[in-house]
C-alpha cells in the first residue's frame, strides 16, 4: 500500500472520542541524540506508540514525549529532588534544598548504574537526551513554553543521566515517621504507652515495641526530626499568597506531609489468574497501583517498539522504560511490599567538638559537604551537610548533645524508585523476569507475572534489612551497638508460581504466609489494612470462570468491609433522637457498598472517618494521649468496638456509638442539607484532580488548572480506593492506571489513565480521561501495528540532526 493510500485508510478508520469528524495531523521535529528516523503514532486517548529502528532511539525518543506532554512536572521532580527549588523559587526553599540533597546518591556511579541492568546508563542516557532535545527547542520557540513557567517566571533546566539515579526522595518512604510518632508516645505517654501505641497504628504481626537499651525517647526532637524529614521528602506545594499572579512574588512551599490514612490510602492492587480458571484459556492479570492524586496524572502511558522491544504500559513520567504493562510475552503489575528500609539514629555529640559521636568507645568526625545553593534574587548561600557513617543527619540537639541520622536502605546501590523496570519489562520468561526482580532495590513491591506459556507468579522484592537485635519499630543508638547486618538474599522473601489456587494476588497486606521462614524475621509490621485483600480472594476465589470483565469490575469494585463489620455492631442500638434513629435504620437496611448516590454511604463515612475513630479514642485513652492518637488506625477501632480486651463496656459502647452518629448526622445535614432524599456520597465525595499551583494563581487559571470530575464511590478501605481528607471529603488518592491484560490476545486489553496523558491544561488530553475513569470506563490498550493504526490521531516523526 503507498503511503498516502495508508494515510487514507488510517483516517477513515480511527473513530473520534467525541463527535465530528477527525483528521491525521503530520508533523515532524528534530531531536539530537536519535541514530534513525523515529515514527510517533500518538491514539485519540494521548498514548504516544513509538516506533524506533534502534532499541535506544525509542527511549529518546519516550524522554522526548514525556517532556512535551509534561515539561513542567517532571521539571519540578527535579528541581525537587536534586535540591534546586531556591534558584528559581527563592529564599523559602534553602532548607528544603539542602535536605534534598543529603538523601541524594553520593555513591560509585559505575556500580550504580551496573545495579539495574548492564545497559541502564545507556538508557538513561537515550532518555535524557530526548528531554534535552525538547527543552532546547522550548528555548528556540517560547511559545511552547508550558504556561506554569511563564505563571512563576523560570524556564526548564537541561538534564545529566545522573539525575535519574541520584534521586531518591520520591520513592514512598515511611516508616521513619512511624518511628518518630512511636517515640514521642513512649516519651510523653509512659506506663500506657504500649496501649495508645496500639490503638494508633495496627502492626502486623502484632508485636509490643522493644525501646533499645540507652534510648532515652525524650531526647528526640520529635518536630524537628519529622520537618527535616519533611524537607528530604515531601513534595511540594505552593501556597497562595497574594491574589494577582506575580513572577517575581514569593513563593513559600507547603511540605505535605502525609497522615497515617494517607499512607493507608496509598496502596494497590493486582492479581493474575491462571488460564485453567479463565473463560478465555489464557491468564489474565490487572493491576490498579493507587496513589495520590493531582492534574497532571502521576502516571504516563507509552508504547516502545524497536527491535528486540515491544512494550507498553505506564510508569512516571520523569523515567524511562514501563513499570506497570505488557510486552509480546509476558505482563507484569505492582503494588507495595512493605518492608521497613529506615531507621533513625541517635548519637552523643562531643561537648568540646560538636561534629564528633561517640561510636563504640570513640569520638568519630562526621564527614562534611559544603554546596553553594543559588537564590533567587539573592546571593548564592553556602550549607553544610553531614553524615555520620550510617547516613544524612537530620537535626542536632547542641543543648543535649545529640545528633540524629537517617539510616535509609534506598541510599544504597541500585535503590533509585522504579528505575529497575527497565530491566524486568524486558523479560521473556519467569526465570528472566526473577532473575530481573532479583535486582530490585526499592520501593519494596510486590510483581505479579503471567505470560503466554500460560504460566502466573507473584514475587515480592526490595533491599531488605537485617537487624539482628532489634525490631526497626523505633530509634536506635548510632554507638555501634545496633548495626545493620547487611541484607536479605531475594529468595528469603516468598513467592509463588503457577500456585494451586489458580491466582496471585497482592493488596498491600502482610501477604508473608504465617508459615515461612520469613514470617519471622522481622521483614517489617507497617501493612495496609487487609479488608482489600480479603475482599478480592473472597471475588477471585470464586467458582465461575474468570472474564475479563471481571477484572474490571474487581477493580471498581466498592465493597467496604469494615461498613459491613460496623453495621453488624448496631443490632439493638437505638435512641430517642428521631435524626439518629433514622440514621441507624438506614444503615443497618444498607449492605456496606460505597455508591456515588447512597445516603448511607454519606452518613457511614462521615462518622467513622471524623467523628466515630475519635470518640473510640477519647473513651479509652487519656485525654493528651487521645490528641496524639488523633482518631486512630481504622482496623484497631473496629477491634475496639468489637470487644477487644473489654476496652469498652456494652453500655458505653452504645454511647459512642449514638453520641458519635449524632455528631455525624449533623455535619451531613449542614453539607447536604436536611432532605434526607438528597442525600448522596458523591455529593461529599468528589472527584476533583488539583494542580499544584491551584492556590497560586488567579480564578480562570485555577479553573482550567483544576479537573473536576464530578461525584465518585468506593473509599478507602475498598478494592476501588478512593481516599479523602476529611475537611471536605473530595478525592486526594486512588488508581492512578488501571490495567486489565488479556495475555496473548494483547488487542484485548484495556486500561484507564488520568485525569489525562498530557499535562497542558491547553490540551485535548490533559482532562479528557477523568470523566471515562470517574465512570469506571476503560479505553482499549491498542498494541498490534492494525489496532494502534486505527486509533492514530496524530502522527508525529523524529528526525536525527
Amino acid at each position: 500500500m503507498s503511503r498516502a493510500a495508508l494515510l487514507v485508510a488510517v483516517v477513515l478508520l480511527v473513530a473520534p472520542l467525541q463527535g465530528g469528524a477527525r483528521q491525521i495531523e503530520p508533523s515532524s521535529a528534530v531531536v539530537p541524540g536519535l541514530e534513525r528516523p523515529v515514527q510517533v503514532r500518538i491514539d485519540e486517548f494521548g498514548v504516544p506508540h513509538i516506533y524506533a529502528e534502534r532499541q535506544y532511539d525509542a527511549f529518546v525518543a519516550q524522554g522526548y514525549m514525556a517532556a512535551r506532554d509534561r515539561l513542567w512536572q517532571i521539571d519540578l521532580w527535579r528541581k525537587r529532588g536534586l535540591g534546586e527549588m531556591a534558584k528559581d523559587f527563592g529564599p523559602a526553599y534553602v532548607e528544603s534544598d539542602r535536605m534534598a540533597r543529603a538523601v541524594l546518591f553520593r555513591g560509585t556511579l559505575y556500580r550504580e548504574w551496573l545495579a539495574y541492568s548492564s545497559d541502564a546508563k545507556r538508557i538513561a542516557e537515550a532518555f535524557v537526551a530526548g528531554i534535552n532535545a525538547y527543552v532546547d527547542l522550548v528555548g528556540q520557540e517560547p511559545d511552547r513554553l508550558p504556561e506554569e513557567f511563564r505563571v512563576l517566571g523560570y524556564r526548564p533546566s537541561r538534564w545529566q543521566a545522573s539525575d535519574i539515579v541520584r534521586i531518591r526522595h520520591h520513592g514512598l518512604t515511611l516508616n521513619l515517621t512511624g518511628e518518630i510518632d512511636r517515640t514521642e508516645i513512649y516519651c510523653k505517654d509512659g506506663l500506657e504507652a504500649p496501649r495508645v501505641d496500639w490503638l494508633r497504628r495496627a502492626l502486623v504481626p502484632d508485636i509490643t515495641p522493644t525501646l533499645a537499651t540507652g534510648l532515652a525517647p525524650c531526647d528526640l526532637p520529635f518536630e524537628a526530626l519529622r520537618q527535616a524529614y519533611a524537607h528530604a521528602t515531601a513534595r511540594p506545594v505552593f501556597r497562595a499568597e497574594t491574589t494577582a499572579v506575580r513572577s517575581d512574588a514569593p513563593i513559600d512551599l507547603v511540605l505535605a506531609r502525609a497522615t497515617p490514612d494517607d499512607l493507608a490510602a496509598q496502596g494497590s492492587n493486582n492479581w493474575a489468574v491462571a488460564p485453567a480458571r479463565t473463560a478465555t484459556g489464557r491468564p489474565i492479570l490487572a493491576s490498579d497501583p493507587h496513589r495520590a492524586h493531582s492534574a497532571p496524572s502521576l502516571r504516563y502511558i507509552s508504547h516502545l517498539v524497536a527491535p528486540g522491544l515491544d512494550v507498553i504500559g505506564a510508569g512516571e513520567p520523569f523515567l524511562p522504560g514501563i513499570s506497570v504493562g505488557h510486552n509480546d510475552a509476558i505482563a507484569f503489575g505492582l503494588t507495595r511490599f512493605y518492608m521497613d528500609q529506615e531507621d533513625i539514629y541517635v548519637y552523643e555529640t562531643n561537648p568540646a567538638h560538636p561534629d564528633e559521636y561517640r561510636y563504640q568507645g570513640r569520638w568519630e568526625p562526621m564527614e562534611t559537604v559544603t554546596e553553594q545553593i543559588e537564590v533567587r534574587g539573592e546571593a548564592p548561600r553556602t550549607v553544610t551537610i553531614a553524615f555520620t557513617r550510617h547516613g544524612p543527619v537530620l537535626t542536632t540537639d547542641p543543648g543535649r548533645q545529640r545528633a540524629f541520622a537517617l539510616r535509609a536502605a534506598w541510599l544504597d546501590e541500585g535503590m533509585a524508585p522504579y528505575f529497575g523496570s527497565v530491566e524486568y519489562m524486558r523479560a521473556r520468561t519467569w526465570d528472566q523476569f526473577a532473575a530481573a526482580m532479583n535486582r530490585w532495590g526499592a520501593p519494596g513491591e510486590n510483581q505479579v507475572y503471567a505470560d503466554t506459556s500460560g504460566n502466573i507468579g507473584w514475587i515480592p522484592a526490595g533491599l531488605t534489612v537485617i537487624r539482628p537485635n532489634w525490631d526497626g519499630l523505633t530509634p536506635v543508638p548510632g554507638d555501634g551497638r545496633y548495626e545493620w547486618a547487611g541484607y536479605r538474599d531475594m529468595d528469603e522473601l516468598p513467592r509463588a508460581f503457577n500456585p494451586s489456587s489458580g491466582y496471585v494476588m497482592t493488596a498491600n497486606e502482610n501477604n508473608i504466609p504465617p508459615d515461612h521462614p520469613a514470617a519471622g524475621k522481622g521483614i517489617g509490621y507497617e501493612w495496609s489494612d487487609d479488608s482489600r485483600a480479603r475482599r478480592l480472594h473472597h471475588l477471585l476465589g470464586g467458582g465461575a470462570p474468570h472474564r475479563l470483565e471481571d477484572s474490571r469490575s474487581y477493580q471498581l469494585d466498592i465493597t467496604s468491609l469494615p461498613a459491613q463489620r460496623l453495621v453488624r455492631l448496631l443490632t439493638g442500638v437505638s435512641d430517642a433522637r428521631p435524626a439518629v434513629r433514622g440514621a441507624l435504620d438506614l444503615l443497618r437496611a444498607w449492605d456496606g457498598r460505597m455508591q456515588a448516590d447512597s445516603a448511607a454511604a454519606a452518613v457511614f463515612e462521615v462518622w467513622f472517618a471524623t467523628h466515630l475513630r475519635r470518640a473510640v479514642v477519647q473513651a479509652v485513652l487519656p485525654t493528651d494521649a487521645a490528641v496524639r492518637v488523633g482518631t486512630g488506625d481504622p482496623a484497631r477501632i473496629l477491634q475496639v468496638l468489637e470487644g477487644h480486651a473489654g476496652w469498652l463496656t456494652p453500655a458505653a459502647r452504645t454511647r459512642v456509638l449514638v453520641e458519635s452518629l449524632a455528631h455525624a448526622v449533623a455535619e451531613v445535614e449542614t453539607r447536604l442539607g436536611p432532605d434526607r432524599a438528597t442525600w448522596q456520597w458523591g455529593r461529599l465525595h468528589q472527584a476533583v484532580f488539583e494542580h499544584p499551583l491551584a492556590a497560586r494563581v488567579d480564578a480562570e487559571a485555577r479553573r482550567r488548572f483544576t479537573v473536576a470530575a464530578g461525584p465518585i464511590g468506593g473509599a478507602t478501605a475498598t478494592p476501588m480506593a478512593t481516599g479523602y481528607r476529611t475537611t471536605d471529603y473530595h478525592l486526594t488518592s486512588g488508581a492512578s492506571f488501571r490495567m486489565v491484560a488479556d495475555v496473548g490476545r494483547w488487542d484485548a486489553s484495556v486500561a484507564i489513565n488520568t485525569p489525562g496523558q498530557s499535562g497542558d491544561p491547553a490540551s485535548p488530553h490533559y482532562r479528557d480521561l477523568a470523566p471515562l475513569w470517574a465512570q469506571g470506563r476503560y479505553f482499549p490498550l491498542a498494541y498490534s501495528k492494525a489496532a494502534v493504526d486505527a486509533a492514530t490521531r496524530t502522527r508525529l516523526e523524529l528526525r536525527p540532526r
